[in-house]
């Protein structure tokens, strides 16, 4: 299928790894020119060679910024003022006990989470409905409807990217613009096959997948972790004009995790 992104620039950010990276070579792949985004150049170029060796023919730009930040933001869109894709991926996590939470773990999260997105989306979406077309992605997680107690703070962040993408998307109405969000469930980057590895450590790592799971995703009905390629094809497809009556979703990749008909 032709996803018609020839020409178009996406801007990814935090694209050095994970599904960042992965959803930077799968639009790659369809001819978007990617902007690749990381808070270190020596980062960046390791992206840049990853996808190169991926995708021969990827059309891609660096940007060294770090968008949790006002100063970074700035950098972002100084050097790239005009885009016609933005995927709000960056996004970071942790377990925290809610009562031992401080005010300094809420804020930080708070402004790499939410703030990034809110700086970037406010200054693109007005660019793209001038040019009326433009797609805003926000990259949630299947936490912002199935919150987990251990990470209060963090699917918080998750929820209000699902209510600040609805209002976006109303300020589009009429426009060729969209904005979506997508929910991905548990996913098998890196960080998340470290962390199912130390969980179980006398276990081979599939065995240690499955244990995984079994005990602590057990609603999931693939029962297995999601690849990060299955997300990043889906936010491709989500990024391209043939999703052009999809606005204002909260689009579920979750692997059936989430126990709702909504």
């Amino acid at each position: 299928m032709n996803l018609q992104l020839t020409n178009k620039l996406a801007l990814v950010t935090a694209s050095t790894g994970g599904i960042g990276l992965e959803i930077a070579k799968s639009l790659a792949a369809e001819g978007a020119t990617v902007i690749v985004n990381g808070r270190s150049s020596t980062s960046v170029e390791r992206a840049i060679e990853a996808i190169t060796a991926a995708i021969p023919t990827a059309k891609l730009e660096r940007l060294v910024a770090d968008n949790a930040t006002a100063e970074g933001n700035d950098i972002t869109t100084q050097q790239f003022p005009n885009i016609d894709i933005l995927i709000n991926n960056l996004g970071i996590y942790e377990s925290v006990e809610f009562l031992k939470s401080t005010d300094e773990q809420w804020q930080h999260i708070m402004d790499v989470n939410i703030m990034s997105g809110v700086r970037l989306s406010r200054f693109y979406l007005n660019t793209m409905l001038a040019q009326d077309s433009g797609r805003i992605i926000f990259m949630s997680s299947e936490s912002a409807v199935n919150p987990a107690p251990e990470m209060a703070h963090y699917s918080a962040t998750k929820t209000m990217q699902m209510s600040l993408s609805r209002s976006l998307s109303e300020l589009t109405k009429g426009t060729q613009v969209t904005v979506n969000t997508l929910l991905p469930g548990s996913t098998q980057t890196e960080g998340v096959k470290e962390f199912v590895q130390n969980l179980f450590p006398e276990l081979a790592y599939e065995e240690a997948e499955r244990k995984f799971m079994e005990e602590n995703r057990s609603t999931s009905l693939i029962g297995r972790l999601i690849n990060p390629k299955e997300i990043a094809d889906f936010a491709t497809f989500i990024s391209s004009p043939l999703s052009s009556a999809i606005n204002g979703a909260a689009l579920r990749i979750d692997g059936g995790i989430v126990r709702s008909v909504f």
